[in-house]
């Protein structure tokens, strides 16, 4: 079998400027971050559909984005990936005190020390405080600072809104957060009513955060719940298609109300089958 080594080697040949691949050749750091995320993506989505059988190759073509970006960077002198791989070592090896209360990677093994909430909490004490060890300005230091812009955005909101409850900036349970939701869609209503577009879209915003803080609370993750609903609306309609396929009826020529009784039949056929 072959091994990382191998995959090291095998970019550095398809980077080679005078007999690697075209392609690979011309890449840029900005370029393989769409790959990037793409193969991301299919990791989630591989996990979610329980497809193990092809998660084994999904997770290959994740790790060779991190493979692509250190050969970049070799490539420029500023790091290597025996580099990444020490900083990931040393990160999670100071992280987890509890597990290595010497910093040893190989010392014996010993009971953890912590509870699993005293394990989140002492990991954000730390990594507080290796933000404030970046920066040369503590003054201009914020909770937020390393939230990174280009997460899904209801993944940010939530990491938002996670980072501003650890200083009280929350509200104290799920009810007050129906209101405000209940607020929101009202104020989406009324830039309706103005016929105020910048606002309908200002007003939508509002509305999907304060969603997202309603999930927070409720302990569900948005994202994982959005991409739920995603996958029983394409189950749903292939269901819709499926029928009218069958009866070889074009689906533009059925009624919405047409449409929805079918819709419904797919709600029922799920519901006795479960």
């Amino acid at each position: 079998m072959h091994n990382l080594q191998d995959l090291l080697h095998l970019m550095a040949r398809l980077r080679d400027p005078q007999f690697g691949c075209p392609w690979d050749i011309k890449q840029t750091y900005a370029s393989i971050v769409p790959h990037t995320l793409e193969e991301a993506y299919e990791v989630a989505d591989a996990i979610e559909r329980g497809d193990f059988d092809h998660l084994q190759g999904e997770l290959g073509d994740l790790l060779f984005q991190v493979v692509y970006y250190s050969q970049l960077a070799q490539e420029e002198g500023r790091f290597e990936f025996d580099g990444v791989v020490d900083s990931i070592t040393r990160k999670l090896i100071r992280r987890h005190p509890h597990v290595f209360p010497t910093g040893d990677l190989y010392a014996p093994l010993e009971a953890p020390r912590l509870d699993e909430e005293q394990v989140k909490q002492r990991w954000e004490e730390i990594k507080a405080e290796e933000r404030a060890e970046k920066s040369k300005a503590p003054e201009q230091l914020s909770l937020l600072d390393d939230v990174p812009t280009a997460l899904p955005a209801l993944s940010r909101s939530t990491k938002l809104q996670k980072r501003a409850a650890r200083v009280g900036f929350d509200w104290p349970d799920a009810l007050p957060v129906f209101d405000k939701v209940r607020e929101e869609l009202d104020e989406v209503l009324e830039s309706m009513a103005d016929d105020d577009a910048d606002g309908v879209t200002e007003e939508v915003g509002d509305l999907l955060f304060s969603v997202v803080n309603l999930a927070r609370h409720l302990k569900v993750d948005p994202e994982t719940a959005l991409r739920a609903a995603n996958t029983k609306f394409e189950r749903r309609f292939r269901f819709i298609e499926q029928v009218l396929r069958a009866t070889r009826r074009p689906i533009e020529d059925c009624t919405l109300e047409e449409l929805d009784a079918l819709w419904g039949e797919a709600k029922r056929q799920e519901k006795n089958a479960s």
